[in-house]
């Protein structure tokens, strides 16, 4: 059965870009306790990100992937971690919706 762009969104692709985002939090120091935080995901959930157990498989177009960076250093900056990954959704939602053979994770 086909998913909707929603589905997938939600099964596939939050797990690709929260993984994604704990992956540059590490990568400029944070703590997995503070990534957890930011992230809205229990401490486990990013040693498993970071583990690569969970949202493997991420293959993000180059666009996404400097849109990931942006998000991290704006979570660095202080902006809230839930809204930035709530716009990368919006942004992977918007390309599912027009293209749904298109494979993210």
């Amino acid at each position: 059965m086909k998913k909707t762009p929603c589905e997938t969104l939600v099964w596939n692709v939050l797990p690709c870009i929260r993984r994604r985002l704990a992956e540059r939090l590490k990568e400029k120091g944070l703590s997995q306790r503070d990534i957890a935080q930011k992230i809205g995901v229990s401490e486990a959930a990013v040693s498993q990100y970071l583990s690569d157990k969970r949202g493997r498989n991420s293959a993000f177009d180059g666009h996404m992937e400097k849109e990931i960076a942006r998000s991290a250093e704006a979570v660095l900056a202080g902006e809230d971690a839930i809204e930035e990954i709530c716009r990368l959704c919006r942004m992977v939602k918007a390309d599912l919706a027009v293209d749904h053979q298109r494979s993210i994770c």
